[in-house]
């Protein structure tokens, strides 16, 4: 029988183009303190072929949250929006909308929450703690004694 849970670090890919609102966001991030792993990309073409696995990112990892600005170079984040909808193993997936222009979003987006540039970092980090539940509901979290498997001694 197992005593502690086995879970990995939450998957998070953030989808930016500006170094300073990529900076922000991984401050807010790590300011919730929750064990994670955040991959950053700045271009929307390569942003997709990380989510669909293609190329050099055959073995990228599925994304528990996408961080997404709407305005990247080579492909729109709607049009990633849309991609990440359209996909079986991806639908599901929590997305929140980085973007200057709330104003301008395009109708009908399915997401989490839309975050306006330059953002707050406590109204951003409440989105992840909101977020954070829908997390739990699926997800074991990590042993907290660092051994592999739970402490079984297996590697």
């Amino acid at each position: 029988m197992i005593a502690d849970p086995v879970g990995r670090p939450m998957e998070i890919l953030l989808i930016e183009d500006s170094l300073m609102a990529a900076k922000l966001a991984v401050q807010a991030v790590r300011g919730r303190q929750f064990d994670h792993r955040l991959t950053w990309l700045s271009d929307g073409q390569e942003a997709m072929s990380f989510l669909l696995r293609e190329r050099q990112y055959l073995r990228a990892p599925q994304p528990d949250l996408v961080l997404l600005d709407l305005i990247l170079p080579n492909k729109s984040g709607a049009d990633i929006l849309r991609a990440i909808r359209a996909d079986e193993r991806l639908k599901s997936t929590p997305v929140v909308i980085m973007t200057g222009e709330a104003q301008n979003l395009p109708e009908g987006l399915d997401v989490q929450a839309v975050v306006t540039k330059p953002f707050n970092a406590a109204d951003f980090q409440n989105i992840l703690d909101r977020l954070r539940g829908h997390w739990r509901s699926g997800m074991l979290l990590p042993a907290p004694d660092d051994k592999p498997f739970g402490g079984l001694g297996l590697s």
